[in-house]
């Protein structure tokens, strides 16, 4: 089975850290979010991976660079425009070929993994296997139908929504899929639609199979999720300080403490992750905060949020909560303060507070 991972959207619910980087590559717990589903593709089995790349694709394969390092081959296929995830299968085509494989979307988190989906898939006559759970609000996913589980209907994005149960960002196909998308037209959005290649496929009266999530799912769209995802990867930091820790200061609970991180008269309660050069000076970090590399914290306090590399936040003597601050910030104390602050800051952003 071969592999397809998807990295070339263009991440608009994302900025404005995406208009300097790719949003793949955001960070969650200091580690970028497609690192996650490299490793859960090849946790699964799934070693020969072609991925999709749009306008950061140098980005991406200096980030991933050939595989070897996750265990795998990486193949890089260029996608003209983000015409829908049908049109990234079908710009793959020469790279699938005959075989069947597995299709994940980059910037999606899976605690579960992909092992159970994939295996389901295998063990069965399948043309498809896909993943769902259920969600509050259906209207901004495909939704799919079930009799059992086995799928009869699948909608993208309806305005009444059938069901609560929810398309995953992970699929498996048969070759047969390659003939369904070859016959599809764009959708009203412009894109062509997977979930209308899937509906084809189900239309042809061929055995298309429902796995549920295990764990949790995150989808890291917009600024909200990544400080989500980010909360919900550190429940599993386990302690790792290695950095430099003064007499002054201190440390409760699981933190991950780089190698040449220094923690000056400052308070850090855990999980925590901070990464390598960063500093925290006469500041407090609370639970569920990443603090990048080489970035400075001083007379600051901060929690619920991430921090990318080279910033700087400096005399703030408001709590910085559940924020999403990008690379180059420059965050400084002003003489007037809001009462409270949420920040959403793009790369080589510089503020006064």
């Amino acid at each position: 089975m071969k592999g397809l991972l998807l990295a070339g959207g263009t991440g608009s619910r994302l900025r404005p850290l995406t208009y300097t980087g790719a949003k793949q590559l955001i960070p969650v717990a200091n580690r970028p979010i497609i690192e996650y589903a490299v490793d859960a593709m090849v946790a699964a089995g799934v070693v020969d991976i072609g991925v999709i790349v749009g306008d950061t694709a140098p980005a991406i394969q200096d980030a991933l660079g050939s595989g070897e390092r996750f265990g795998c081959r990486l193949t890089y296929i260029p996608q003209s425009a983000p015409l829908g995830l049908a049109h990234a299968v079908r710009v793959a085509e020469a790279f699938l070929g005959s075989d069947p494989f597995l299709m994940v979307l980059g910037d999606n988190l899976l605690r579960g993994g992909l092992s159970g989906l994939v295996d389901r898939f295998r063990s069965g006559d399948y043309a498809a296997s896909i993943l769902l759970t259920e969600v509050a609000d259906p209207r901004q996913f495909g939704v799919a139908v079930l009799d059992g589980d086995r799928v009869i209907r699948l909608v993208e994005k309806p305005v009444e929504p059938p069901s609560a149960w929810a398309l995953v960002g992970a699929y498996c196909f048969a070759p047969v899929i390659h003939r369904a998308i070859r016959e599809l037209s764009p959708s009203w959005r412009g894109e062509y639609e997977i979930t209308d290649a899937i509906q084809r496929l189900i239309d042809w009266q061929l055995p298309v199979d429902a796995a549920r999530v295990t764990g949790w799912w995150k989808d890291t769209g917009r600024p909200e999720d990544v400080v989500e995802a980010n909360r919900l990867v550190l429940e599993d930091l386990e302690d790792d300080r290695r950095g430099i820790v003064d007499a002054d200061s201190q440390l409760t609970g699981r933190i991950g403490l780089a190698a040449d991180a220094r923690v000056i008269r400052s308070v850090i309660r855990g999980p925590v992750s901070i990464a390598a050069g960063a500093v925290i000076e006469d500041s407090y970090v609370g639970p569920y905060t990443a603090i990048g590399p080489n970035v400075v914290l001083q007379r600051t306090e901060i929690e619920n949020s991430v921090v990318l590399a080279d910033s700087r936040i400096i005399d703030v003597d408001q709590r910085i909560d559940q924020s999403l601050i990008g690379r180059g910030v420059v965050v400084t104390g002003g003489q007037h303060r809001p009462r409270g602050m949420r920040l959403v800051l793009g790369d080589q952003s510089r503020v006064e507070l």
